[in-house]
């Protein structure tokens, strides 16, 4: 589990795919990792293989190429990289499980004074799991949902946010990594399940 504040920008040294999955070699200054932790990497919760002097080796599973954007990366690009929550630690972002939802595509992001607004583009189906004030993890960051229209949600990007991460690389028609707040999935899993048993009772009885 995370918590979706980004400790490092990760430099990609290498990334090899087959159809087995793939090896992800990132560069970084975390310490404190070892074989078999967990780390979040754009989001995506990946567990390190082998640990060298300035980098981490991470397997991935044909299901995170598929489901992630680190299908796409390069070498030299950057990524948000997260360890894994202690239970000592505050958790100043909010529940991120690393389970990565789906790629949206980013629609717009301009300058807001000083801030800036990031318009990322939804499917249909995960519509009902945003709302205003809502949490989203965005490629791992932890954000905060202004409005939920048209199928694309506006999120306020603060400079600090913007400077610490690798969204002052993104731009229009890119890709991120996004993982709807787990807590918004129980309760339509719930109120779904509850509406359906309801039906199936008021069948039985007309």
């Amino acid at each position: 589990m995370f918590t979706g504040l980004v400790e490092d920008l990760g430099e990609v040294i290498s990334l090899r795919t087959g159809s087995a999955g793939g090896i992800l070699e990132v560069k970084t200054s975390l310490e404190d990792i070892k074989v078999g932790d967990s780390v979040a990497v754009n989001g995506a919760c990946l567990t390190a293989v082998e640990i060298k002097k300035n980098s981490i080796i991470f397997e991935l599973s044909p299901e995170t190429l598929s489901r992630t954007n680190l299908k796409s990366l390069k070498r030299g690009e950057l990524v948000n990289l997260e360890r894994a929550l202690r239970a000592d630690s505050r958790l100043g972002g909010h529940f991120v499980l690393g389970h990565v939802d789906f790629v949206g595509k980013i629609l717009s992001f301009r300058n807001l004074g000083q801030h800036r607004e990031l318009v990322v583009e939804i499917p249909p189906e995960q519509e009902k799991f945003f709302v205003e004030k809502g949490s989203v993890a965005i490629d791992g960051i932890s954000l905060t949902v202004n409005s939920v229209e048209n199928l694309s949600i506006s999120i306020n990007i603060i400079p600090h946010t913007y400077e610490n991460t690798n969204l002052k690389f993104r731009k229009a028609g890119d890709g991120v990594n996004v993982e709807v707040d787990i807590l918004g999935k129980y309760v339509v899993n719930y109120l779904s399940r509850a509406s359906s048993n309801l039906m199936d009772k008021l069948r039985e009885l007309f």
